[in-house]
């Protein structure tokens, strides 16, 4: 059955520090009530590409809700370009913002998606290159179902957040949701012994996940520019949906 969605709504939460984190919500236009997924993307921020795909996933009939992870530098709305001085800038944020400060991001987040009247309850995340990274810290949430994190980066370096010395691998004991990670062998971000040692540790604690590598580059999801995979980029996002439809089922 074909799913039309709402794609122009958005949510200005409020934070403690006295500002405004802008959410863009993407849902079904019909009526009915959806599990929910936090996106979070790149280091761009809400850019057309991350648009297009959080769509195609509400499309599938889920509610989206996609933060703006520097909302404490950048007024609501801002995106930042797929150039080097955009590269530069989102790279330099990535390292200013605080762990602890994505996390209460997470939160608020997820707190607003619950409480949507639209929302079944059941929450997943997702997200993208550093995204990927966030959706997971996300899932150390107990209210979060599942995980689908594409080339995250940082986790096997510990160094994101201010001070680069992130604990995202030392909490994988407190998982708890199923997770997807998905890797590009060509990636330079997270590179084979990166990747081993993220595996090793979800080994070592027990954690209930799905591990694919493909032969792509970073971002080999962004449907705009040279490293886009189209053929990779429906095999990985439909192991996300299976996995949704397993997890997220009422």
């Amino acid at each position: 059955m074909p799913v039309i969605i709402q794609s122009n709504e958005i949510e200005d939460i409020q934070t403690p520090d006295g500002g405004v984190m802008r959410l863009h919500v993407v849902r079904p236009a019909g009526p009915g009530r959806f599990p929910g997924v936090l996106f979070f993307s790149e280091i761009y921020q809400v850019t057309d590409p991350i648009r297009r795909l959080a769509a195609m996933v509400a499309g599938q009939g889920y509610l989206v809700a996609i933060p703006e992870v520097y909302h404490e530098y950048e007024s609501p709305g801002t995106i930042l370009r797929y150039d080097q001085t955009g590269t530069d800038r989102g790279n330099a944020l990535k390292t200013t913002k605080t762990v602890a400060a994505f996390d209460a991001d997470a939160k608020l987040g997820l707190a607003a998606l619950s409480s949507n009247a639209a929302c079944t309850g059941r929450l997943a995340t997702m997200g993208v290159c550093l995204g990927g990274h966030l959706a997971y810290r996300a899932a150390l949430n107990p209210s979060v179902s599942a995980a689908a994190c594409f080339y995250a980066t940082d986790i096997h370096s510990g160094t994101l957040g201010a001070g680069k010395a992130d604990d995202s691998l030392a909490r994988m004991n407190e998982l708890r949701a199923e997770t997807l990670f998905v890797w590009g062998r060509q990636d330079p971000h997270v590179p084979f012994a990166g990747r081993q040692i993220i595996r090793a540790r979800l080994e070592e604690v027990g954690a209930r996940y799905e591990w694919h590598e493909v032969n792509a580059a970073h971002a080999f999801l962004r449907d705009e520019g040279p490293r886009y995979d189209p053929a990779l980029f429906i095999q990985s996002i439909g192991w996300m949906l299976a996995m949704f439809q397993r997890t997220l089922s009422c």
